[in-house]
């Protein structure tokens, strides 16, 4: 278990490193709407980007695999089948599987294929909105309430802040401790817990929701950092370097008077020019 945020920081130096000497290969199972840019973050951050969803080369595909993400943001039948198969392979051969579950809570499809996938397979790592992540915590029994969720988006009365980010991150520590998993609740203010550590960041920019495709982005980087680390300080390194990456990114579209087009293009950018003094300088985190 991690004491202090000075223990943290002193990590990232050899956790992004290890990162990127890995250069994990990294198996996204995501939407069509965003694969492009999933597959441009995960080469920014130091992955190799793999995009296979034919049944036939699945089992082959995940066993040179360093990490599989699963995203569930435009479900089809075959992509279902797709994802059972490969995480099916992935907890034979011990590779990290991170999963996404976009717009669980909105429809019966999405919550049967979310229980069917934390059910029946181990899941290294969780990264949702709050509104995802509370209707998770609904599906298995950790929290009591009617379904939050909104779309794609967070529910506005979910949004974590300074007055519920407690409450918050106990249920999310209990969730993970019960999925045995780490868990990536993004939002205004991000919390990070593995059930025994529990962290929340503090960076970011509010224009990032206003690009499809940020959290996919996060959620194909989270796999590529785990896979060349471990679930807590992968996760740590990813979503700082994603909102720090926002941050420079807003900073530079206001400097030039331009848009959320731009603003997308720079996210790329920073992403690729992070490193860990970057992250170590501008991350604002706390040990909860």
């Amino acid at each position: 278990m991690i004491n202090n945020e000075s223990d943290l920081l002193e990590k990232i130096d050899e956790t992004l490193s290890k990162i990127r000497e890995k250069n994990a290969l990294t198996h996204c199972i995501t939407n069509s709407v965003t694969i492009n840019d999933c597959a441009n973050a995960v080469l920014a951050i130091g992955g190799s980007p793999f995009m296979a969803e034919d049944a036939e080369e699945l089992e082959e595909v995940v066993t040179i695999a360093d990490a599989l993400v699963i995203n569930i943001g435009k479900l089809s039948k075959d992509q279902i089948k797709a994802m059972k198969i490969s995480c099916a392979a992935a907890n034979k051969t011990n590779t990290p599987i991170v999963l996404d579950p976009v717009g669980v809570g909105v429809t019966q499809l999405r919550n049967r294929t979310t229980l069917d996938l934390i059910e029946n397979y181990h899941i290294t790592a969780i990264r949702g909105n709050i509104s995802e992540i509370k209707a998770i915590a609904n599906l298995v029994g950790v929290l009591d309430g009617s379904n939050t969720a909104k779309g794609v988006d967070v529910n506005i009365a979910d949004i974590i802040t300074e007055e519920n980010l407690s409450a918050n991150a106990d249920l999310i520590a209990k969730l993970a401790s019960q999925l045995n998993t780490t868990i990536l609740a993004s939002g205004p203010i991000d919390i990070l817990t593995d059930g025994e550590t529990t962290i929340s960041i503090d960076n970011g920019d509010d224009m990032m929701p206003l690009i499809t495709g940020s959290g996919c982005m996060l959620s194909s980087i989270v796999g590529s950092c785990i896979g060349g680390s471990t679930p807590l300080e992968g996760s740590l390194v990813a979503i700082l370097a994603m909102n720090i990456a926002g941050e420079r990114a807003r900073a530079k579209v206001e400097e030039k008077d331009e848009g959320t087009g731009s603003f997308r293009a720079y996210l790329i950018d920073y992403l690729y020019k992070t490193d860990s003094e970057i992250l170590k300088e501008k991350s604002n985190i706390k040990i909860l």
